[in-house]
């Protein structure tokens, strides 16, 4: 081998190793610039993802405080004081002081309560629980012996945000969830 001929093909050897191109690093910002939008999207549906989840326990425990709230006042509960339907607010009523108060009053403002915590707005501060919340209770009591009434509880809420990402709802679009809580009083 000619020691001459050695000289070059090292400088031409480094010459072409001494940097990178435009092109490589244009391809290495459009490869990073695609990474952080799919990172980006994922983030996107992680928090909505985290929103329907919270309000989908705040409607169960919505329900739950119902049912707990109708089994302190069972007598009503068993005679249908609280059975309302969904999407009517629960009309007006006082809490009862003193002992003038019957268990039918009792249920009125604890339905009147429960349904204004529902929605949020709904309250001077705004502290309802879900977007355009509303709360149904039906109560059945069977033909048995002994009698068995059995409660049905239902929640329903706008679920729009995280709806429109994961099931292709449009943005404008309502798309109403619910949790149905049935129990035996």
């Amino acid at each position: 081998m000619n020691p001459g001929n050695s000289t070059r093909y090292s400088t031409a050897l480094r010459r072409r190793h001494r940097g990178f191109t435009v092109v490589e690093v244009l391809v290495s910002l459009v490869v990073l610039s695609v990474g952080l939008l799919g990172i980006a999207k994922l983030m996107l549906f992680a928090s909505r993802s985290n929103d329907s989840a919270y309000l989908r326990s705040q409607a169960t425990a919505l329900a739950y405080e119902m049912l707990d709230t109708m089994r302190a006042n069972r007598s009503a509960a068993m005679a249908h004081a609280y059975d309302t339907p969904l999407g009517i607010p629960a009309a007006g009523a006082s809490p009862c002081l003193g002992a003038t108060c019957s268990a039918t009053n009792v249920a009125l403002y604890d339905l009147y309560t429960w349904k204004q915590r529902l929605a949020v707005g709904s309250l001077p501060a705004g502290t309802g629980a879900l977007p355009n919340g509303t709360g149904q209770i039906v109560t059945a009591t069977a033909a048995t012996s002994p009698a068995v009434t059995t409660a049905i509880i239902t929640v329903q809420w706008d679920d729009q945000a995280a709806q429109a990402s994961f099931a292709g709802t449009p943005a404008a679009t309502a798309a109403n969830m619910q949790i149905v809580l049935e129990t035996i009083l």
